[in-house]
This record gives C-alpha cells, structure tokens and sequence, in this order.
C-alpha cells in the first residue's frame, strides 16, 4: 500500500514537473539572478566583486530615478482606470448578439495585436508638428499648432494616448465576457420588480463582474509600469525626462551607461513597486465591494 502511495506521489509530481522546470527557468532563476546581479558592480562584459547595497544607494540618490518614478506613477495613475472605464463602456455597449457589435469588437481588439512600431509609427503620424494631423487640424481652423512630442506636459499626454488606443481591446474582451456569463434570469426578475436600469447596473452587473474589474485592473497595472517602447520611440523619454518612464531610465542606466548593475538593483525597485501597486488595487477593490 505504501509503494502504490509513493507511486502516485511520484506520477503526480512528472504531471507537475513541466511547469516547474519552465517556472524556474523563466521566473525564479532569472529574479535570483537580476537580484545577484544588483549587488555586483558590473558591465556588459562582467562581473567585477561584490559591493552589497551600493548599486540600490546609488540608484535611490539619483535625482534622474525619482523623476522616472513620479512619471510612472503618474502614466499609471491616469491611464489605468480610462482603460477600466473605457473596456467597461464599450463592453456594455457591445454586448449585443449583432453583426454589427461582433465587427465593432473586431475593430477595437484588432490594434491590440499590432507592434509596439507600428503603434508608435500610426501616432507619430498624428502628433508629429508640421505634417501631422492634429497640426493640418489646427491650421485648418486657425489655431496655433502644439508640439506633442516636444512640449512637457504634452509628450507623456501623447505617450498615453497611444497606449490607450493601443491596450484597450484585453480590457474590453474580458470584461465582455465576464458579462456574457452574467445568468438573465437576474435581469428578468430585475424587471419585474421595475428596476431602472441604473440599479441593474449598480446591483447586478458591477457585483457579477467586480473579480473580472480587479483582473483587468491589476493587469494593467502590471502592463502599464513596463512601459517603454512608446516613449522610447515617439519621445525618447523628452523633453528634460518628462516621459522618461522607469524602464527606460533601467535601459539607459544598464546598455547606455553599461552601469548593468545599478540597472539591475532599479530593475528590482521596480519589481517591488509593481508589486505593492498591485496587492493596494486588489485589497482597494476587495474591500470596496465587501
């Protein structure tokens, strides 16, 4: 009895043994690895001792990180609940079994699977200054055109937009179909007790739905704290660093610098600020619809 026990134990754990191996090789080694590497004073040609804390001192006495992480913060702050908000309207506005509402999601998700490239390429044509269609826009009706790219303020504005346009399907799918699993029978009896639509709403839609809300919040969270590929490309994180995001102040700090590891010990500071922002949106959100 106890070998056929051990026998199973054994079987049960080959099952697992796939996703164990992908695990340590795609997650645990690689965190392990950048936080080793975080306490070593390295380029890109090696390793040179260990020195401890010095790269996270560093890092947290550069004026340039702290201004990397207020427009991170900031670039989350405002782009995460439009992309809630806006997937949460246009689900609830396509969640109609008609030709025209499965074209209309097929448009919005189709940007989703673009390149970051091609992303930026579309929305440098539209902010662009001179030949850009917001500045032939601006012309056209007399007003003064706006540097998008150019202008502080402006250039992390453009960034967002971009990505809002960008990430908006994964929010509206999920949403969408957390709301095709909503049971009519709730909406029915809804109705026969003459509840207006703001309370089917607030009563029965936002409860059903609240965990697939939290999922696509910390989602977000998680996608929109990597950002940089879009400023990268439509700003280079100008002008002065206004949309200089974390990742790119790692990229320059690591390949451009070759300071790898005081790239690595802000890539983990990075890693724990993503972190604590998305266990605070989940514990917000778990409590609020408690």
């Amino acid at each position: 009895m106890a070998a056929l026990h051990r026998q199973k134990r054994l079987s049960n754990a080959l099952f697992a043994l796939p996703y164990l191996v992908v695990f340590a090789a795609l997650l645990a080694f690689p965190l392990g690895w950048g936080v080793y590497l975080s306490m070593q004073k390295a380029d890109l040609f090696g390793l040179y001792g260990f020195i401890g804390t010095n790269n996270y001192v560093r890092v947290l006495n550069d004026p340039l990180f702290w201004q990397a992480v207020r427009v991170t913060l900031l670039f989350v702050a405002t782009t995460v609940p439009v992309l809630v908000g806006l997937g949460l309207f246009l689900a609830l506005a396509l969640n109609r079994r008609t030709r025209g509402s499965a074209i209309l999601r097929g448009a919005f998700f189709s940007s989703t699977v673009l390149s970051v490239t091609i992303v930026t390429l579309i929305w440098r044509f539209v902010f662009i200054p001179g030949d850009g269609l917001l500045s032939i826009g601006f012309e056209a009706m007399g007003w003064e055109p706006i540097g998008f790219l150019s202008t502080r303020g402006w250039s992390l504005f453009s960034v967002g937009i971009a990505t809002v346009w960008w990430c908006l399907g994964l929010p509206m799918i999920l949403i969408l179909a957390a709301l095709q699993q909503i049971p009519a029978d709730l909406y029915e009896a809804a109705a026969l007790d003459n509840a207006s639509r703001w309370r089917m709403f607030s009563r029965i839609t936002i409860p059903q739905i609240s965990g697939t809300l939290i999922l696509v919040a910390v989602i977000q969270i998680v996608m929109q704290f990597q950002l940089f590929g879009q400023a990268q490309l439509m700003t280079n994180g100008g002008p002065n660093g206004s949309s200089r995001p974390l990742v790119l102040y790692i990229y320059r700090t690591a390949f451009e610098n070759w300071d790898v590891g005081r790239g690595a010990a802000a890539s983990e500071l990075l890693f724990l600020i993503i972190l604590a922002a998305a266990m605070l949106q989940f514990w917000v959100t778990r409590r609020a619809n408690r």
